[in-house]
């Protein structure tokens, strides 16, 4: 109710029909996430959902390039939301991750390689992700927090009353006999695991692990091997940034990872480091590579499947570890990664075949499969669907010594002679990148791109310096220096974009989720160019937000030490430190249980601005988090978000 009274307060976005209708016909897409390809390359696993809907199912296709071939929905009755498909090693099973008949609670589930038989073998009180056959195929294991809620920081905090100090429930790593069902949990109760990987014999465990709570200590994560058997832990790698990706050779000789500057979990990059089981000889495998490495596969001892981001979109290549040579096999504008939050690739065990979910600004996501790097179209969900927004471009400029990509969308119509409005907006993270992908997400914040163009608006997405894709130096260019050189790179893209397109300099706006979200508050506060605004999910005060969020350990990396110990570099940053330079509208967004960006930071801005009486108005949207998760919250805060513009920089 509480949130219907403000939308009723602040109705302008409400009454645009171009968004509505845009908002039905995104809300129709069909989306796919959690993709799996089988041991054998023969049959490819995926997770289904629409944009409009949180309901999502387990599908199951043959890899044949066949576009009639049969896409078999697994039979199980209710409402449900599955995760996580994982193939058994002879590819004859499929475990999975389900809610079904049990509301919030997972289990995990098996069913046939056709799709067929499905048995739930798990009885689990708690949350549970990430489930992995051992190489023997008569054990699956995955992680677990018995008895709590989890998910990481993005979903929404839980209430945090009565003793806080003792309420860590770390997330342990279990396992289940397939045969027995009997299912144990593996790792010491004192590590919060990560994420994990077999060894070939089956006898090991690599994972990432710190003492918990686990959504802080990430950041000081280490690499550790734990013995399946008696559960003891050794820590072999103590890294100097974050870790990701742990993962045996299959030789079972040496580990390779990902270290880099990561802002948040599961969103890797970095470059690609060999070591061996003990901890020694450590390598960096991609030092002189501009890219971000942020998921790889071992194809041999010698030889590691790499993918990675390239500028403002994603390559594959094969690393060889004698000559330590990439070879190219394929590159494109769209986004690809293998693990980590919402994988779209997958790989067959013999290296030869793959699966991707692949979608662009201009075309919508399908399933692919096929030889590596051939892949073709198995689904056509989306066929009928068609753009009402303009056709992307990849642009770029230089600045300061730094060459930028970015896109940009234009309007879905431009008429000669004319000029039109511009949003900028900037990416989360800071170490994140902006990849072409169809813009039909309304968590994430990609449906605001199409409605923008379908409006009459240019989109600018930057991928300013502190992003991913041109190397480990670049994404630590912005490192003490939040809202410095990276603004400097946005607005020298503002300026390339109005050197080349008919937009107009007076009509400018910007926006932002999270990271973008202190970007927008911190540019309105550093220029007047921009005519309006909405940040969401941003931060303020990084003095006080040091002592708000459950996330605290993310921002030493950055800052270069804590707030107690050198406030200055955080207070030299805050937006708040500049209120009074504020004169841009400027609308503001939070959800009411963010760990990440938590609204009371959006409260302090807003409530900055309107003493200061800048126009400006805030949202806050019940029980979300830093992610959204209710569809009709997603929705609103798109609509609200082209509101404002619209009433600040149409004619």
């Amino acid at each position: 109710m509480k949130h219907v009274l403000l939308a009723l307060l602040f109705p302008m976005a409400l009454t645009a029909q171009t968004v509505q209708q845009l908002t039905e016909q995104l809300g129709k897409t069909v989306l796919y996430g959690d993709i799996a390809l089988s041991s054998d390359g023969a049959h490819v696993a995926w997770v289904q959902s629409t944009a409009a809907s949180t309901s999502k199912q387990t599908c199951v296709r043959g890899r044949s390039e066949n576009t009639a071939a049969t896409v078999v929905r697994v039979p199980i009755t209710g409402d449900r939301t599955d995760f996580d498909p994982a193939w058994s090693p002879d590819s004859k099973t499929l475990a999975f991750f389900s809610s079904a008949g049990q509301k919030e609670q997972r289990q995990l589930w098996a069913v046939k390689a056709d799709g067929s038989d499905p048995k739930k073998i798990t009885d689990l009180k708690g949350y549970a992700a990430r489930p992995r056959w051992s190489h023997d195929g008569k054990q699956i294991a995955f992680l677990y927090i018995e008895g709590a809620g989890g998910g990481g920081p993005l979903m929404a905090a839980a209430a945090t009353t009565g003793v806080v100090d003792t309420a860590i429930h770390n997330q342990r790593i279990a396992v289940l006999d397939t045969a027995s069902g009997k299912l144990r949990q593996v790792s010491p109760e004192n590590l919060h695991i990560y994420d994990y990987d077999w060894s070939p014999n089956d006898r090991m465990f690599v994972a990432t692990a710190a003492p918990g709570p686990g959504d802080n200590n990430w950041w000081i994560a280490q690499i550790y091997t734990i013995d399946v058997a008696n559960g003891n832990a050794t820590s072999i790698y103590k890294p100097s940034l974050q870790v990701a990706l742990p993962r045996w050779s299959p030789d079972g000789n040496s580990i390779a990872f990902i270290e880099g500057l990561m802002s948040d979990e599961g969103f890797h990059g970095g470059d690609l480091f060999t070591m061996t089981v003990n901890g020694r000889d450590v390598v960096n495998r991609t030092a002189s590579r501009k890219t971000s490495v942020n998921s790889f596969f071992w194809q041999a001892p010698d030889r590691i499947l790499v993918i990675e981001y390239l500028g403002g979109g994603s390559a594959i290549s094969e690393l060889s570890l004698t000559s330590n040579s990439e070879r190219t096999i394929w590159k494109g504008p769209d986004g690809i990664h293998a693990f980590g939050n919402f994988p779209n690739f997958a790989l067959s065990r013999d290296g030869k075949f793959a699966a991707a979910v692949r979608g662009t600004y201009d075309s919508p996501p399908e399933v692919f499969a096929g030889p590596l790097g051939e892949w073709r179209q198995l689904t056509n969900n989306n066929a009928g669907l068609r753009t009402n927004w303009g056709k992307a471009e990849s642009i770029e400029w230089t600045n300061e010594g730094f060459n930028i990509q970015g896109w940009l969308v234009p309007p879905a119509k431009v008429e000669a002679d004319k000029k039109y409005p511009m949003v900028v907006l900037i990416h989360g993270g800071p170490s994140g990148v902006t990849t072409s992908e169809w813009p039909a997400s309304f968590g994430m914040s990609r449906a605001i791109i199409a409605a923008l163009s379908a409006r009459g608006y240019y989109v600018l997405l930057p991928n300013p310096r502190g992003s991913y894709g041109q190397g480990e130096e670049f994404t630590r260019a912005n490192v003490k220096d939040f809202g410095g050189g990276d603004l400097r790179d946005d607005l020298a893209g503002v300026d390339a974009a109005i050197k080349k397109y008919p937009i107009d300099p007076n009509r400018l706006g910007v926006t932002g989720w999270s990271y973008g979200g202190y970007m927008t508050m911190w540019t309105v506060t550093q220029t007047n160019r921009f005519h309006a605004a909405v940040a969401g999910a941003g931060i303020a005060n990084w003095q006080s937000y040091y002592g708000q969020n459950l996330i605290d350990q993310w921002m030493i990396p950055f800052f270069g030490a804590s707030v107690y110990d050198d406030p200055a570099v955080y207070e030299k940053s805050s937006p708040i430190r500049f209120i009074k330079n504020v004169k841009t509208p400027t609308l503001v967004i939070a959800g009411e249980r963010d760990a990440e960006c938590p609204s009371a930071q959006s409260y302090e801005f807003w409530h900055a601005l309107k003493t200061l009486g800048v126009p400006t108005h805030l949202i806050v949207y019940p029980g979300e988090g830093h992610l959204f998760i209710k569809p009709e919250h997603q929705v609103d805060r798109m609509e609200q978000t082209v509101g404002w513009f619209d009433k600040y920089l149409k004619d």
